[in-house]
């Protein structure tokens, strides 16, 4: 009997995951797969059993991990994962608002289409980032508008979708803070003042900027960094430029590179507050991003 271990968020996005689960279990049941279940308890939970999940090694082993919920949930996963020698396979229904890895995967937001494409998929290998002494899937990022995904209220997403982002990001334009850095990359040191950044791997990020140039396992982070403008009409020219980030960048105040390792220096007193992957990522003086190529294998037929 082959084995899985099903980890989902029972509070992720609307919630309807939830009703999903007995139809899930029965079609794995269906497929030859003995389920085995855990609904998240809280924050770090979905971490938890993932690593004790990889660490066993008893009658039990499983064949994948799959896991439900938004892309906090699935970061929590990987996070697991990633902390054992015994890396297992990671299958993803998507249940959260905006679901930008699922996207970029190509994976479906239906629970029956993505559960019937890890049925019918193989293996494709993806690259993990390390921030510090943390993982993140597909970005971290600092400055302006990055507080938006995690301070935009659930009932807000359900209601508004990616409008909620917009309106959130309206209420901190004025409240936009320079920060000087130090950014080291690929044998190159730059000292300047910046606003924003992100270390991406992925299509989208919040569900609204569109990132071409990319590859999931080519062991490359796209890093986009925005100088501090100034004034408003620069301001509204940077946006614009983001907006269509790896076709018209305005090189003048958008730094965009690729590089597999990163070190970021903050040289003021306020440290830098981060998110990875639409989570809080903390207040940090220095972050050493590392991408861990083809770290761990996904299952899709995408």
């Amino acid at each position: 009997m082959k084995h899985v271990f099903f980890i989902y968020n029972p509070r992720s996005g609307k919630k309807t995951i939830v009703a999903k689960v007995t139809w899930i279990i029965d079609q794995l049941t269906k497929a030859g797969f003995d389920v085995t279940v855990r609904p998240t308890q809280s924050r770090g939970d979905a971490t938890e059993t993932a690593a004790r999940i990889c660490s066993k090694s008893d009658i039990h082993d499983y064949e994948f991990i799959l896991c439900s919920g938004g892309d906090g949930t699935l970061n929590e996963v990987i996070s697991g994962v990633m902390r054992c020698e015994n890396k297992l396979p990671v299958a993803y229904i998507p249940a959260g608002s905006t679901n930008d890895f699922a996207h970029s995967l190509n994976i479906p937001d239906k629970a029956d289409a993505a559960l019937r494409s890890i049925l019918e998929g193989s293996y494709f290998p993806v690259d993990i980032g390390s921030f510090n002494d943390k993982y993140f899937t597909y970005i971290a990022a600092f400055g302006a508008f990055t507080e938006v995904p995690y301070e935009t209220s659930q009932q807000q997403k359900n209601i508004l979708g990616h409008s909620a982002y917009l309106l959130e990001a309206m209420k901190h334009i004025k409240n936009i803070q320079s920060y000087n850095l130090t950014v080291t990359y690929n044998g190159t040191s730059i000292t300047d003042d910046f606003v924003l950044g992100m270390i991406s791997n992925t299509a989208y990020v919040g569900g609204l900027l569109s990132m071409n140039d990319f590859s999931l396992d080519d062991g490359m982070y796209e890093v986009t960094l925005i100088r501090t403008p100034g004034n408003p009409i620069e301001l509204q020219k940077i946006l614009s430029s983001l907006l269509n980030i790896s076709q018209d960048i305005d090189t003048e105040h958008v730094l965009y590179f690729k590089t597999s390792e990163i070190l970021i220096k903050c040289n003021s007193e306020t440290e830098l507050k981060w998110t990875i992957d639409g989570e809080s990522g903390g207040d940090q003086r220095e972050v050493r991003i590392i991408n861990n190529r083809k770290a761990i294998n996904f299952i899709t037929s995408r």
